[in-house]
C-alpha cells in the first residue's frame, strides 16, 4: 500500500498529499494495454489520474475499422450507464436548491403515473429500490426495431409504466434503468428543459467537459468511435440504437479525458455540497438493515482491500468502466468500442488499478499439460450446497459451477490454472495431509480465497433413447421473455437448441421430455397440451423461463 495520508474536505472528500505511482507503472500499463486489445480491431482508451494529475493515458485498436482510425484518449465513446452519475448529480443539485426532495414520491412530478410505482421516492429511484419494472428486461421492447428510432420521454415511460412491479416499493435492491428514465423526467418537469440540456448547462459547461454530450449528437463528432460486436467469430457493426432510447440511464457520450476531469470536479467538492456528496457515495440501507452496493448513480465496491466508487456501462457497441479509489485519490477509466471486447473494461480497469497501487494481480502464461498430470485433480469440489466440477472434454480443461456454464481453463504449470484474460479468477491444487486434493480458488478484485476438498468423481450421466419422431415433434421456435429459442433436429439425429442468434448447443435426453444442455448446468423440458407440443421450460437453478411454441408454417 502506498504511503498515503488521507485528508478530508468537509468530512468526506479526499485531499491526500501527492504520491507517485510505482516508477515503472506507465511502462507496465502501456504493455498491458497493448497485450489486452488488438491493434487491428475494436479496442479501448485508458486514463489514470493520481491526485488529479494524469499519470498514464493511451489507446489501442481502431475507433473505426473501414477508415483504420486509431483510438486515442480523446476518442469519444457511448458512456452507457456511466450516464447515471451525471443524472444523479443534477438531481442532487436540485435537491440542494430546494426544488426536489429525496423523499418526494414520483406522483408529485408525474401525477398520472400508476401505483404502486407512483409511491416510489426520488431516493428509491436513485438507489434502484423502487421495484418498478426495468424496461431493458422487457423482451418485446428490447427485440423490437423501435430502439433504432427516436423516442420521447413520455413514450419511453409508456413502455414500462403499466407493467407490474418486480417487488414492493423500497423492499429490495435490483438494478433498474427505468428509475433513471423517471429521474430524467423529473428533471424535465422541474426545469422545463430536456434532461440532457440541463446536464450540459449544470455539469458539462461549468466543468469544461467538451465531449460529454447527448448521444443523439454523436454523428457530429469526428472523434466519435464506431461500435462493434462479435457474431459467429467475426467482428460486425453493433445493433442499431437511437441514442434517445437509453435516456437519462445511458444516453451520454464522452472521452476518458473528460471523465477524468469530471471525476476530479465531483470528488473535490466542485459539483455538490459535502452533505450531498456524502449521500451520493454512501451505501443505501433497506428496511431490514441490509446495505446495498450502490449510492446515488454510483456503485460501491472494493479493490485490493480499498473502497472504490465507480460504474460500468454497456450499450450497443460499447462497454465502459470507471473507478475512483478515495484512499489513494486515484481515478481510472477504460472505454471499449465493442460489446465483446477482447478484455472487459471492468477487468482491465482492475488490473491497471492494482498496478498503480503497487499490488498487481498475478499474470499467467499458458503451459502445456498432460492428461496424466491433471487426472488426480479431476472431479467434484463441494462447498455447502454448491459444487465446482473440474474436467477434461475434447482434450481441453473446464470447470462448471452449480447452475453455471462450462468455463474453459488453461494450465499455468505448477498446479495453477486460469481462465484467460477476461477474468481475475484463478485456482491452484495442492494435497492435504491425507492426500486429498484441495482446490484453492482466488476471485474478484479482492482475490477472495476459498479452499475446497475434492469430494469425489464426476458421476456418469444416464441418457434416454428417444424415438426420432418424438424428437422431430419438439423442433421449432419458442417465444420467451428473452427472445426466440430455436430447437432443431441435427444431422446426427439429436436435438440442438439456440438462444436468439447464439450458436446452437446439443441437447442430451435425460428422459423422453427432459433434456440437458451442452455446456450448461441447466435443462429444457417439453410440455404437451391436447397431444401437441405447447411450450418448453428452461430451468437453471432457481431461474425458470417459459417458451411458448410458435405456429409452424403450413
Amino acid at each position: 500500500m502506498r504511503n498515503v495520508l488521507l485528508g478530508l474536505l468537509a468530512g468526506s472528500m479526499p485531499l491526500a498529499p501527492a504520491t507517485a505511482v510505482p516508477a515503472d507503472f506507465k511502462a507496465k500499463a502501456e504493455a498491458y494495454l497493448k497485450s489486452a486489445y488488438p491493434s487491428d480491431g475494436p479496442g479501448a482508451a485508458v486514463i489514470v489520474a493520481d491526485h488529479g494529475k494524469v499519470v498514464y493515458s493511451g489507446g489501442q485498436g481502431l475507433a473505426d475499422l473501414p477508415s483504420k482510425r486509431k483510438i486515442t484518449p480523446a476518442t469519444m465513446f457511448r458512456l452507457g450507464s456511466n450516464t447515471k452519475q451525471f443524472t444523479s448529480a443534477v438531481v442532487l443539485q436540485l435537491v440542494q436548491e430546494g426544488k426536489i426532495s429525496l423523499d418526494d414520491p414520483l406522483s408529485k412530478y408525474l401525477p398520472d403515473y400508476p401505483r404502486p410505482g407512483a409511491d416510489a421516492t426520488v431516493q428509491q429511484l436513485l438507489t434502484h429500490t423502487s421495484g418498478i419494472k426495468n424496461f431493458t428486461s422487457i423482451a418485446s421492447w428490447m427485440l423490437s426495431d423501435g430502439r433504432a428510432k427516436p423516442i420521447t420521454t413520455e413514450r419511453l415511460i409508456d413502455i414500462f409504466k403499466d407493467q407490474p412491479n418486480d417487488f414492493p416499493v423500497g423492499t429490495k435492491y435490483q438494478y433498474n434503468n427505468s428509475g433513471y428514465v423517471l429521474l430524467g423526467a423529473i428533471i424535465e418537469k422541474v426545469t422545463g428543459k430536456p434532461w440532457h440540456v440541463v446536464v450540459q448547462e449544470r455539469i458539462a459547461k461549468p466543468n469544461r467537459l467538451r465531449t460529454i454530450r447527448y448521444g443523439v449528437e454523436e454523428n457530429g463528432f469526428p472523434q466519435m468511435a464506431s461500435g462493434y460486436a462479435e457474431k459467429d467469430g467475426k467482428v460486425v457493426p453493433a445493433t442499431p440504437l437511437h441514442m434517445s432510447s437509453p435516456h437519462a440511464a445511458g444516453s451520454l457520450i464522452g472521452s476518458v479525458e473528460d471523465m477524468a476531469r469530471w471525476a476530479r470536479a465531483l470528488h473535490t467538492g466542485k459539483v455538490l455540497s459535502p452533505e450531498m456528496y456524502g449521500r451520493m457515495t454512501s451505501q443505501n440501507r433497506l428496511p431490514d438493515g441490509k446495505a446495498t452496493p450502490y449510492g446515488f448513480g454510483l456503485g460501491l465496491g472494493e479493490l485490493r482491500g480499498r473502497k472504490t466508487i465507480g460504474h460500468g456501462g454497456n450499450t450497443a457497441g460499447f462497454d465502459t468502466a470507471t473507478t475512483y479509489i478515495p484512499e489513494e485519490d486515484l481515478f481510472l477509466a477504460v472505454f471499449a468500442n465493442s460489446n465483446d471486447s477482447a478484455v472487459p473494461p471492468d477487468v482491465a480497469i482492475a488490473k491497471i488499478a492494482a498496478m498503480a497501487i503497487g499490488e498487481p494481480y498475478p499474470e499467467f502464461e499458458k503451459a502445456a499439460f498432460s492428461p496424466a498430470e491433471v487426472a488426480p485433480f479431476l472431479g467434484v469440489y463441494k462447498s455447502g450446497d454448491s459444487e465446482r466440477r473440474f474436467f477434461l472434454k475434447g482434450g481441453k480443461l473446464f470447470t462448471r459451477k452449480t447452475n453455471g456454464d462450462d468455463q474453459q481453463v488453461y494450465s499455468a504449470g505448477k498446479g495453477r490454472f486460469f481462465y484467460g484474460p477476461t477474468t481475475l479468477a484463478w485456482f491452484e491444487f495442492t494435497k492435504n495431509e491425507t492426500g486429498t486434493p484441495v482446490m484453492t480458488f482466488y476471485q474478484g478484485r479482492n482475490q477472495e480465497r476459498e479452499a475446497v476438498l475434492r469430494s469425489g468423481s464426476i458421476p456418469a450421466e444416464a441418457y434416454a433413447n428417444v424415438p426420432r419422431d418424438v424428437l422431430q415433434s419438439y423442433a421449432g421456435g419458442y417465444k420467451t421473455e428473452r427472445g426466440i429459442v430455436t430447437v432443431a433436429l441435427a444431422g446426427d439425429g439429436g436435438l440442438t437448441l439456440a438462444f436468439g442468434q447464439q450458436n446452437a448447443r446439443k441437447l442430451s435426453a435425460k428422459s423422453e421430455t427432459e433434456f440437458g444442455i451442452e455446456g450448461m448446468d441447466a435443462t429444457i423440458t417439453f410440455h404437451s397440451v391436447g397431444g401437441a407440443i405447447d411450450h418448453l421450460v428452461f430451468k437453471q437453478g432457481a431461474r425458470e423461463i417459459r417458451g411458448q411454441r410458435l405456429p409452424t408454417a403450413s
